[in-house]
């Protein structure tokens, strides 16, 4: 078969577009896109071992350590079969879910890119001659396992590796070893011989073992990927002189190879043929007829296009369910040529009215008008112009690891379906929020709801949450239920907000527990006689220490109530409040240098 074939580069990939030239055989109208990346095809085993390291990095080495020399399978088995294995080792580590993503992420080829991005790594280094695999020490490279204890006695007196944040670490507790880089592909005998060397050594504590992808020889078949939309605009301007007697001959030999074709627009004809072989070339005239008209796109009348998309789903719904999803790819790609066959089928009522009844409902509670195209998954709405499939990958990550902890928690089947649905509207007002853990040490909290007198005629039953309160207010309940936590620089401008801020809610007895994180500068050279901040951190040390929390924050709201010059705190500020609360004692055992009130700065 002869083809034109036709090409232009998108980024880093190459498009490739098979159209059929005037020498064709057959009359298919089809055009088949493949876009082909610059890199060859990658391996799938270091695909699933990729997939496995988002999972977690314990399973990426436990992972790593059932298929060290899995490569030799596939010498054996076919493609399928090897597949087929990859998949029977990782469902070791992953539930039925994850397999399922697994098998997504493998059509889509969605961790390519990753394994090409170590391939060019491992080609910056470079790759010493012959080398299935090697390590690299701290700029010293080898491919020879005995040469690894020589190059590891003077690896700290060279320069440290900098590390990717995708490196694969093998885990240990201890830093500041050598670092050891295995440049290799998973499941060969070379990784295999390397591995076992230095998971030993990082166990022992010896070195910091990393991993990263590198295949010596690269398969010659091209990076086929998917998930890409292609459109075709094809406009010839070309005019040709052509023998009409050869054209005639060859659509006539095009319409011959047709119809050995077995199903032409629902007639068997391979079949019919069979049983009635005394009308066969009456059988094949007509076959011929309908293949002819199958080709011609006629415009059709209005009242012929009313019932087109229930027409086009009766066909769908009447075919075998394993040839359904066949047939409505075949439909939706080639409708313009497939609309007048569809205009003859007769409409099931039944399904009529099913249909018009799921379209009403849609469009009274997702606004969805009948022919418009939305995605949900679990309840949630995917904007088909923004999400592509490697996003709905990542989706489809995150709602398959909720729907795996509520499974864990004993909430399956209905009861699972209502707590998805509790979280599908507002999801996406939370989709980049973000939440801090304020159980931290440095946090210096100036109240407590439930232990301060301050607050000890509030209820304290959780009960008071179902009671009415004015729109907007917090229930005062003497629990630590409501947090805030203030970040602050003390030699700011903005501080002073801040501390009016906190002041107000304090002073007024807003149910609240306020929490002070001050930023410092950490420097022990620097003392409380030349900076505000460490002037105000060891003066609210030594108040606390004399007092209490609380006086000490508001010992802290009365020096911010002097500031006056660019609204800065200043050391004097400091003073001046220290002076006038403990007047006989030296300022400068408390600022000083040598005070002992600077503890936890850091």
């Amino acid at each position: 078969m002869t083809a034109n074939v036709v090409w232009m580069l998108l980024g880093s990939t190459a498009l490739w577009l098979s159209l059929p030239g005037g020498g064709t055989a057959s009359a298919s109208k089809a055009v088949t896109a493949h876009l082909a990346a610059k890199w060859p095809e990658t391996p799938l085993l270091l695909e699933a071992s990729e997939f496995m390291a988002e999972e977690s990095n314990e399973k990426f080495w436990q992972f790593l350590e059932t298929v060290q020399e899995l490569v030799i399978y596939k010498q054996r088995e076919s493609d399928y079969s090897y597949y087929n294995l990859i998949l029977k080792k990782a469902g070791q580590f992953l539930d039925n879910l994850h397999i399922n993503l697994l098998k997504f992420a493998f059509s889509i080829r969605a961790y390519s890119p990753t394994i090409q991005m170590f391939q060019q790594i491992a080609a910056d280094e470079p790759p010493p001659d012959g080398c299935n695999a090697f390590v690299v020490i701290h700029k010293e490279h080898t491919c020879k396992i005995n040469e690894i204890k020589k190059l590891l006695k003077k690896a700290t007196s060279r320069p440290r590796p900098y590390l990717f944040k995708g490196d694969h670490k093998f885990p240990t507790n201890k830093e500041n070893l050598p670092v050891v880089i295995l440049y290799a592909e998973m499941g060969t005998r070379a990784f295999g011989s390397f591995h076992k060397v230095l998971s030993e050594k990082a166990q022992n504590g010896e070195i910091q073992y990393v991993l990263r992808h590198y295949i010596q020889k690269p398969s010659s078949r091209k990076m086929y990927l998917s998930g890409y939309g292609v459109e075709l605009a094809i406009k010839s301007t070309e005019y040709k002189a052509l023998d009409d007697t050869q054209v005639k001959t060859a659509i006539n030999t095009t319409v011959e190879d047709e119809t050995e074709t077995n199903e032409v627009q629902g007639f068997l004809f391979g079949k019919l043929k069979e049983i009635y072989s005394d009308l066969r070339d009456n059988l094949t005239a007509f076959q011929k007829y309908l293949i002819e008209s199958n080709k011609e796109m006629m415009p059709l009348k209005v009242w012929e296009l009313q019932d087109l998309s229930f027409q086009a789903a009766s066909q769908i719904m009447s075919t075998p369910a394993y040839d359904a999803i066949k047939l409505m790819k075949d439909i939706s790609q080639n409708f313009p040529i497939k609309a007048r066959s569809l205009t003859r089928i007769a409409v099931n009522q039944h399904m009529r009215e099913e249909i018009q009844e799921n379209q009403k409902y849609l469009q009274d509670r997702f606004e969805i008008q009948p022919g418009d195209a939305h995605l949900f998954i679990n309840g949630l709405p995917l904007d088909m112009d923004v999400y592509d499939p490697f996003s709905i990958l990542d989706m489809l990550k995150l709602e398959g690891k909720m729907m795996n902890g509520l499974h864990n928690l004993g909430i399956n089947g209905e009861d699972m379906s209502t707590f998805l649905r509790l979280n599908s509207h507002v999801s996406h007002v939370s989709e980049h929020s973000y939440v801090l853990d304020i159980r931290h040490s440095s946090i210096m909290w100036i109240n407590d709801l439930e232990n301060d007198g301050l607050y000890v005629t509030w209820p304290t039953s959780c009960e008071e949450l179902l009671k009415p309160i004015f729109l907007g207010s917090i229930p005062s309940i003497r629990r630590n239920f409501h947090n805030l936590v203030l970040f602050i620089d003390p030699a700011q401008e903005y501080t002073l907000d801040f501390m009016k801020l906190a002041d107000h809610f304090y002073y007024h007895k807003i149910p609240l527990r306020i929490g002070f994180v001050f930023i410092l500068n950490t420097d022990d050279k620097v003392d409380g006689t030349n900076d505000a901040g460490v002037a105000l951190w060891r003066a609210f040390n030594y108040i606390a220490e004399k007092h209490d929390v609380s006086e000490a924050f508001i010992s802290i709201v009365q020096m911010y109530q002097k500031v006056k010059s660019q609204n800065i705190l200043t050391v004097d500020n400091v003073k001046s409040v220290l002076q006038n609360k403990f007047p006989y004692v030296n300022i400068w055992d408390i600022l000083g240098i040598d005070s002992k009130y600077d503890k936890e700065r850091k």
